[in-house]
């Protein structure tokens, strides 16, 4: 086997069905999962549609590595649409099982093990994929710790010149899971002229990018054209119908950018046979060529937003964020045994923000967090925030709390 396995953690729903077994809450209450990221929104009906008319036809046809023409047109006009940065569909967008899947196989594709100290940068917390992908290709993670004091976002200063030095590969995701932080054209810029002086690839995972609030957050691609770049160098993006679209099982997405690195990376995914099926790459291009129901789907989280805000706000001192669909709150010192304490209480299931990072530089930026996903229909979310507050309310009335 290969001994990187056994360095790969337990991953974080691993971890937390193991927290929670054996409790037994009040099944009068129904459950709420707030822990997993899944969209729960309504498929397009369009898109269903054509994964019918396709099926008879395309179950019979091998499908290929660089996908199908219409497919890189339909991703290359939808960047064009929302980023204004023209794409070469031929050399510079390829399709991916999924932003998970790209996102892990980029490093396997890019990473030279041989090299001294081969270093992966990405954020913490962050989503254990970054991790497992640069484990497994026989690199050194090293966690950038993103927290309130510098507003979730990575402190490029704080990067020791040696370590920029390994770095091969660097993740960045915006908007950001697990706070919903959006990046802006300054940090890319500075990102950017470093990857230029130490020669590493940035992979920018920006598959939450059309669920913001109110302003529109930016592309890594998009500071690559403001800057006057020729090509996109060192820079590639992955993009997902899984949150624009709500269709997770599809598992369809798409990478963008370095034409050069994507070459290369084509040749992996060949010999690594990830294609994906001819079914899906059709159903994907009417999604691609659609906006409206991203548009909707983006207005139906933020409804939930501005439902489930004021009934925390009542406990937690809590902003909402700027993009994605997860609430970041600083709930307890002990996040594990609030997570615990809550399902029992409530039946409402929270992930602990120490699952979704690591000890690092002293300290671990996830703990005394939770994830909050708000992902369930309205009506349950506005229920789960009722729970929420009134267990907080409880928990912090040690009179109360001993009464009950």
């Amino acid at each position: 086997m290969n001994p990187n396995i056994k360095k790969l953690y337990p991953y974080p729903f691993e971890r937390l069905a193991g927290l929670l077994a054996g409790i037994k809450p009040d099944l009068a209450l129904n459950r709420i999962a707030l822990s997993l990221g899944e969209p729960k929104h309504a498929p397009p009906q369009f898109v269903l549609d054509e994964l019918v008319r396709s099926l008879p036809e395309a179950a019979g046809i091998y499908p290929v590595s660089l996908g199908i023409e219409p497919l890189r047109t339909a991703c290359a006009d939808w960047f064009g649409r929302r980023f204004g940065v023209d794409l070469d569909p031929a050399t510079e967008v390829l399709p991916v099982g999924g932003s998970r899947e790209g996102l892990f196989s980029i490093a396997q594709a890019t990473i030279d093990a041989s090299r001294k100290n081969p270093t992966v940068l990405m954020p913490n917390p962050c989503y254990q994929i970054y991790e497992g992908g640069a484990l497994l290709a026989g690199a050194l993670p090293y966690y950038m710790n993103t927290d309130a004091t510098n507003d979730f976002v990575p402190d490029l200063d704080a990067v020791p010149d040696t370590v920029w030095s390994d770095c091969q590969l660097i993740y960045v995701c915006s908007p950001g899971n697990p706070t919903g932080v959006v990046l802006d054209s300054q940090f890319y810029e500075e990102l950017i002229d470093l990857a230029d002086r130490h020669d590493f690839l940035i992979v920018a995972d920006e598959c939450y990018c059309e669920l913001y609030r109110t302003t529109p957050p930016v592309s890594l691609l998009e500071i690559c054209k403001a800057l006057g770049r020729e090509t996109f160098d060192r820079c590639i993006v992955f993009h997902s119908l899984s949150k624009r679209s709500s269709l997770p099982g599809l598992r369809s997405g798409f990478v963008a950018g370095d034409g050069v690195r994507l070459r290369e990376y084509l040749k992996y995914r060949t010999y690594h046979g990830c294609a994906m099926s001819e079914i899906i790459q059709r159903a994907s291009v009417v999604a691609w060529n659609e906006d409206s129901h991203a548009a909707a789907n983006r207005d139906l989280y933020n409804r939930k937003y501005d439902a489930v805000a004021p009934i925390l706000g009542e406990v937690w001192d809590m902003d909402i964020p700027p993009a994605a669909f997860y609430l970041w709150p600083q709930a307890s010192a002990d996040d594990e045994d609030f997570v615990r304490d809550l399902y029992a209480a409530t039946n409402v299931i929270a992930l602990p923000g120490s699952y979704l990072s690591r000890k690092a530089h002293g300290s671990n930026p996830g703990a005394g967090y939770l994830r909050l996903s708000l992902v369930a229909p309205i009506a349950d979310c506005v229920t789960a925030a009722r729970r929420i507050r009134d267990f907080v309310k409880q928990q912090n009335q040690p009179e109360l709390r001993k009464r009950s």
